[in-house]
């Protein structure tokens, strides 16, 4: 029996040495200390994982309803901009095109599971479908569909692109980490985001953790064939704006940019731009709150700037080239934390702002969209409210459209969030994709 408590006492002190060296490695940053810091932090985030994964609900897919509204509650005839709307949400993977007054017109679907070849995919063990989504659809004259995969409880997050036709067909699938966002140039190539871990990255960034998630942007043939692409890490790093690097707040060491925005800019908004030219890409990095233009033949960041907002989204340059933005967390009110800015790119003035009302306050910390309507009017896709609404100059609301999907748990209502919202002018789809909605809706139209 004394043998055996004192073996007993011998393996437990063992233990107790292997971990204070463990703690004295990774304090004193000695050797080995990588490893066992890698094990620790593999070994809570898979525990997370699992927690999160667990129920839908405690994702960042769904959110609890702050509204009993479904569909369609505002339409100001007239006064809103005329055409369809599109939308993807954290329900799945899928993106529905609607009329203004909210009936379903069309919808694609195509989950994961159906286009991931294992080998070729860079993601190795993806979730399971209901995990996974539509970040963005970006749909073609002729009914076929563009759109980007991201997943829940994964890092990396992104999954890929595929395009379908209207029928819900693969085309191609390009199954490299894309996230986020896309855009089509007007010569059709494919302009998009990807993320991978990289462990050995420029020694002017050793401040940051390794391995960290670099992101890239690609060029893609309308064909789904990699034409280009650019560590936009290295990008900044090798550029006059290198400096931003060292404002990534601590908890960013791992994911340093957290790019969320690609728009090509085109010849007529370099035209109006002293800093830009026609071709290069606008991104935007959410953690270090820049904005800034990469030049893809040059590898480089050639402009950049900071501004008055906070965790932004989906910059874009509208009519006049003023920078339209998502202001996630800078409107620091209770209950109303976002904003959508117009800003000068230039002299960095405001001017325009959407915050929000009383009665109509909106917040979305964490996802969101603002797009100018050829009329002048903004939609706004205020994600975690799953909710799309366009609003004049003025701040009139003149169309509103809340998710009607909803789930049930623990007494709480929760809506899935609104990844991404855009109005289609119908004379920009052909007939033949058309037709097969609208005939439909004359024909129902006539029974009543």
């Amino acid at each position: 029996m004394s043998e055996r408590v004192g073996s007993f006492i011998f393996i437990v002190m063992l233990c107790l040495l292997a971990f204070v060296g463990g703690v004295l490695l990774a304090v004193t940053e000695t050797p080995p200390h990588q490893f066992f810091r890698d094990a620790w932090r593999a070994g809570t985030a898979l525990i997370e994982k699992q927690r999160t994964v667990s129920d839908l609900t405690r994702t960042d897919l769904w959110r609890v309803a702050r509204s009993d509204d479904q569909g369609t509650t505002v339409l100001e005839e007239g006064a809103v901009e005329p055409g369809y709307t599109l939308y993807t949400s954290g329900e799945g993977s899928s993106a529905r095109l609607i009329a203004l007054d909210g009936e379903l017109l069309h919808e694609w679907s195509m989950p994961y599971s159906s286009v991931w070849e294992e080998g070729k995919s860079a993601v190795r063990r993806p979730q399971n479908d209901e995990l996974i989504f539509f970040r963005k659809a970006w749909v073609y004259p002729n009914g076929e569909l563009l759109a980007i995969y991201e997943a829940a409880g994964d890092t990396p997050y992104g999954y890929g692109m595929v395009r379908m036709d209207a029928d819900s067909r693969p085309i191609w699938s390009y199954l490299e980490n894309t996230h986020h966002d896309f855009d089509v140039a007007p010569d059709g190539t494919i302009v998009a985001l990807t993320h991978s871990f990289v462990a050995n990255g420029p020694e002017a960034l050793d401040h940051l953790d390794r391995p960290y998630l670099d992101d890239f942007v690609v060029l893609l043939s309308s064909e789904g064939e990699e034409l280009a692409k650019v560590s936009l890490v290295e990008a900044i790093e090798r550029s006059r704006f290198k400096a931003f690097i060292y404002a990534i707040p601590h908890f960013s060491r791992s994911d340093p940019l957290h790019t969320n925005a690609v728009r090509y800019v085109s010849a007529e908004q370099a035209a109006l731009l002293p800093f830009a030219e026609e071709g290069q890409i606008l991104v935007s990095f959410r953690d270090i709150g820049v904005i800034a233009l990469l030049d893809v033949e040059e590898e480089e960041i050639v402009w950049a700037v900071r501004g008055p907002w906070m965790g932004q989204h989906h910059p874009s340059l509208v009519e006049n080239s003023n920078l339209l933005l998502f202001d996630n967390l800078g409107a620091f009110r209770e209950g109303n934390g976002s904003r959508v800015l117009e800003v000068d790119p230039v002299t960095m003035e405001i001017v325009w702002e959407y915050v929000g009302s009383e009665n109509k306050p909106f917040d979305s910390p964490l996802r969101a969209e603002a797009f100018r309507l050829p009329n002048g009017n903004t939609l706004i896709t205020e994600s975690d409210g799953g909710r799309l609404f366009e609003v004049t100059l003025d701040g009139e609301i003149v169309w509103e459209f809340y998710h009607p999907v909803r789930m049930e748990r623990d007494e709480e209502t929760f809506v899935p969030i609104l990844a991404w919202g855009q109005r289609i002018d119908p004379d920009f789809l052909e007939d033949g994709f058309r037709t097969r909605f609208e005939g439909q809706r004359q024909a129902d139209a006539a029974l009543y």
